[in-house]
């Protein structure tokens, strides 16, 4: 006996055997029950989602002998004919292979005939975009008065390309990409049936390449049984899709984040030995810097559905979110310039080495604030730009001078005479509260909490913090939780945190507040810098001009 295909033996033949696409079956499970049945359908979706295989379905449903249901017994002969393609009133047609109008004509010479055998005559035209104008205004008039004893079921991947005369008359149905989950879940049932041993890595990486077709993932696993001798295994896997194993990749990660070059280096030849597509180790790069970024977005994203969560959270700590930004773009634009380089290898090694290079070189040790600058620091003055527009002549005609400004990006860090205390002192005080958050690398919730905290006290491993009223919902359980252990970690013991309410009990400024009375001086300044600034007198004079106090931005 000739061998069956994955994707012939187990394609769908009943509504509830379908993955995924529930929005879909609702409908259509809906209107056959009901009896509510539209004369004409489009199904349209990426390839291999299930277009074709719900038309079938479809079609058996309305041509069923036990009657028109949403399901069918698939015992009489109108089902076992339909399941093996042989019933006669099931007509279909592949409109890439008959795109020319006498094609459309002669397929619609029999529409007013009564269906040979089964209850409707269905007719279903894949790849329905393909048919040229003619054949569409051929359709046209037979689609907009069909005989009640006809159906039709269009299945496109490019519904764009249908005229709008034809969507009008057909009731719309996009098919979606099966997500993950859905791929591998599938192919887990069926290798279970089958009686094949595999691995689950391995089915999760099939799932990936099948990029929400399930049609793909299916032909990829009858391709990986071959490859794995009868089994699914990930490093079999892994040789035959040309990707990077999850391991390798958090391996390529940890060296990156250490600026490990000789660990770099060793990894690319290990992918080049290997075979390896380093498209596809970009792309993998790339979906990984999006999940981390994510992470520090969003840090009480719930993970549990993560794969490998908590190696994404230990990344998207170790991490800085700029640096994180920065390595996707590198990423990115490598994966753009790879086609340009010597050799695959070599661009893939230029991309990395970039991600090393570009790295700031304080980045361990500073933490970047776009809009505030250094608590407990001594601020710069420097000169600022300022626009300086003419009192006399018309607002069109304005003459502006704008010496382009430096958008301002302060560099925090920990003024030597308030360093932080060591572990073995173990103390936290009114004076170093606020050096000692300030040197703690957090999440965006929890450095949020930690700015808006004041100092009360500090007693048997126990910090009392106060926080306004308005600001109370920063402190929720996650931010909390985090800043304990930013704080535990810093001082080498557990530590405990307890808010009480600002506007009741006395306590120490806050790092927020900090920052905004030094953005207040500073912007004082820059505003007593460019009145008292000999050039700016002297353009002020010659174009009869005056500064516009609004646009002098602190530069540092």
């Amino acid at each position: 006996m000739s061998y069956l295909v994955l994707a012939r033996k187990w394609r769908p033949n009943t509504f509830s055997n379908v993955v995924g696409q529930e929005h879909v079956l609702k409908a259509l499970i809906n209107g056959l029950d009901q009896g509510r049945l539209h004369h004409a359908f489009l199904f349209s979706g990426t390839r291999g989602v299930g277009k074709t295989t719900l038309a079938r379905i479809f079609a058996k449903s309305l041509n069923c002998e036990q009657g028109v249901s949403s399901t069918p017994c698939g015992e009489c002969q109108s089902c076992l004919e339909v399941d093996s393609g042989r019933f006669v009133d099931l007509i279909e047609v592949d409109a890439a292979s008959r795109t020319k109008v006498d094609d459309t004509r002669e397929l619609l010479d029999n529409v007013q005939y009564a269906p040979s055998r089964g209850r409707y005559k269905v007719y279903l035209i894949d790849e329905v975009h393909m048919l040229s104008t003619s054949s569409f205004n051929a359709l046209l008039k037979t689609l907009e008065e069909p005989p009640p004893h006809v159906k039709f079921l269009f299945a496109t991947t490019d519904p764009q390309k249908l005229p709008v005369t034809i969507l009008s008359r057909c009731l719309q149905f996009n098919l979606r990409r099966l997500d993950i989950g859905q791929i591998s879940g599938h192919l887990t049932t069926i290798l279970k049936s089958e009686d094949i041993g595999f691995e689950p890595d391995a089915l999760s990486a099939i799932a990936k390449a099948a990029d929400g077709s399930m049609r793909d993932a299916l032909s990829l696993l009858d391709q990986a049984i071959s490859h794995g001798s009868g089994t699914v295994k990930s490093a079999k896997i892994h040789d035959m899709l040309g990707n990077i194993s999850q391991q390798q990749l958090y391996q390529l990660i940890e060296a990156l984040i250490s600026c490990n070059g000789d660990a770099v280096i060793q990894q690319s030849q290990d992918l080049s030995v290997q075979g390896r597509d380093f498209v596809q180790v970009l792309n993998d790069l790339l979906s990984l810097f999006q999940r981390i970024a994510t992470l520090q977005l969003v840090p009480d994203l719930n993970t549990t559905e993560l794969e490998d969560a908590d190696t994404l959270v230990s990344f998207s700590q170790q991490l800085s979110p700029e640096l994180t930004q920065l390595f996707y773009q590198i990423a990115l634009h490598g994966k753009r310039d790879l086609p340009y380089a010597a050799d695959p290898k070599s661009g893939f090694e230029m991309t990395l080495l970039r991600m090393m290079h570009f790295q700031p070189a304080d980045v361990t040790h500073h933490i970047e604030t776009p809009s505030f600058p250094t608590p407990k620091s001594k601020p710069t003055e420097k000169k600022t730009a300022a626009k300086v527009n003419s009192k006399n002549k018309p607002a069109e005609s304005t003459p502006t001078i704008e010496p382009p400004p430096t958008k301002p990006t302060v560099k925090v860090e920990l003024a030597p005479e308030k360093a932080v205390e060591s572990t073995t002192s173990a103390s936290i005080t009114t004076d170093n509260w606020l050096n000692l958050i300030n040197s703690l690398k957090l999440t965006a919730l929890a450095r949020q909490l930690a700015d808006n905290s004041a100092f009360v006290d500090f007693k048997d491993n126990n910090v009392t913090l106060a926080i306004a009223p308005e600001l109370a919902h920063l402190a929720s359980k996650k931010p909390q939780e985090r800043l304990e252990t930013g704080l535990s970690k810093s001082l080498g013991q557990t530590i405990k945190i307890s808010f009480v309410d600002a506007d009741t009990y006395q306590s120490s400024p806050t790092l927020a507040t900090e920052r905004a009375e030094h953005a207040v001086a500073d912007q004082e300044r820059a505003k007593a810098s460019i009145h008292n600034d000999p050039t700016v007198d002297a353009i002020k004079s010659a174009f009869d001009a005056r500064v516009i106090e609004s646009t002098i931005k602190p530069i540092k």
